[in-house]
């Protein structure tokens, strides 16, 4: 057999990741590894033995197909309480294996080859290949600056939608910029949709990792979005579990069960014995994910501080782990090449923005640094930063 490149041309573009990349000139360098978005700290600690009583009560076969019972009630009851939302657990509700999944199972099991999706640019990786899987033709919108932060071109968002669109990927806390969306956006989004008659998908994992006083709105809390919104969310970055993969989906029976038909042929089910772990956590532990959120926002007080003490001209970070800085000061314009030299130069490692994007000009120059690390760990990154 041939030793070519085998992989189906839709998805050719997608053979490597820039993760894997920087993550591995982090470990030839021994670089402060700033550029994948984990944690380096564990969750809650009643979850953590809730995980180990399950594995010691023997919940290490196959779940239900749909998610653990106690998990399926713990999302929907969080959701009423947090926002209004009412799901019923056990047709509205979806456990998936990761948030990835979901996003994964809601393309392929809705959008029909040749169907158009809109999607906010810059974007998580996933996001493209998932419409290549399905056979679907992307349409992105970008970003655009607003003082030191972003805000969704709005014109552009209109002008994309259009006969053969159904899909809009709405991805607020957005990564990797930080920027939360705000209520004239998610309003704009909304009146399209309806019109349109889209269906939109929200990857929401950064719900509760807002800050300085800034709340989360659900785009499916808008007038008309109930009915035709399919809202995703995991336990990764909630509570500090990026490796167990718990995810889930909420919305109408009829979009929820397209999901499911084809998550099941991707893992079927997963994370066994780490489902009832979270619904124990997010029963019990949204006061530790309020700590973690104040937390977090000391963190990228301090990168942010960090990097412009450094010459970067420092982006306003909204929410999420990340925060974006602009090397141009420093007489730098190419961020991907700055970002493969900078583990060998100053040992520490970054991601360009520009590698989750279809148009690269407007973020060639631009960095993210992810900052949910240990305080030790955010100044040892500090003071090679100063090296620059």
């Amino acid at each position: 057999m041939s030793s070519a490149n085998r992989t189906v041309d839709r998805l050719r573009p997608f053979t490597t990741t820039i993760f894997a990349e920087m993550s591995a000139l982090a470990v030839d360098h021994d670089a402060v590894n700033l550029g994948q978005g984990f944690p380096d700290t564990d969750g809650p600690a009643s979850m953590l033995d809730a995980a180990r009583q399950a594995i010691t009560d023997g919940r290490n076969q196959y779940p239900p197909g749909i998610g653990v019972p106690e998990l399926r009630r713990a999302v929907a009851r969080t959701q009423h309480d947090l926002y209004g939302l009412d799901y019923d657990p056990d047709r509205e509700v979806l456990i998936t294996v990761g948030a990835t999944e979901a996003i994964a199972g809601a393309v392929v099991g809705l959008v029909e080859p040749g169907d158009e999706v809109i999607m906010i640019e810059p974007y998580y990786d996933a996001y493209a290949a998932t419409v290549a899987m399905a056979g679907g033709v992307r349409r992105v919108v970008p970003l655009v600056p607003d003082g030191d932060g972003f805000r969704l071109d709005r014109e552009r968002l209109a002008a994309a939608f259009g006969p053969k669109t159904s899909m809009v990927l709405v991805n607020s806390p957005h990564n990797p910029t930080g920027t939360v969306l705000s209520r004239d956006d998610l309003t704009e989004i909304a009146r399209l949709c309806v019109e349109h008659d889209v269906v939109a998908v929200t990857d929401e994992v950064y719900e509760h990792l807002v800050f300085d006083g800034r709340t989360h709105t659900p785009l499916a809390t808008l007038p008309g979005m109930r009915a035709r919104t399919l809202r995703i969310s995991s336990a990764a970055k909630t509570f500090n579990c990026t490796g167990w993969k718990v995810g889930w989906v909420s919305g109408p029976p009829e979009l929820v069960s397209a999901t499911r038909t084809a998550k099941q042929y991707m893992s079927y089910v997963g994370s066994g014995p780490f489902q009832p772990a979270v619904a124990h956590a997010l029963e019990h532990e949204m006061g530790w994910v309020r700590e973690s959120a104040l937390a977090l926002q000391a963190k990228r007080d301090r990168i942010s501080t960090a990097l412009t003490d450094a010459g970067f001209a420092v982006h306003r970070s909204e929410a999420t782990y990340f925060v974006c800085a602009d090397p141009r000061p420093l007489g730098v314009d190419d961020g991907i090449e700055f970002c493969r030299s900078l583990p060998e130069r100053i040992g520490v490692a970054a991601v360009p923005v520009s590698v989750f994007t279809d148009d690269r000009e407007p973020w060639h120059h631009l960095l993210r640094f992810a900052f949910a690390k240990r305080d030790e760990v955010i100044a040892e990154a500090a003071e090679r930063l100063r090296r620059l």
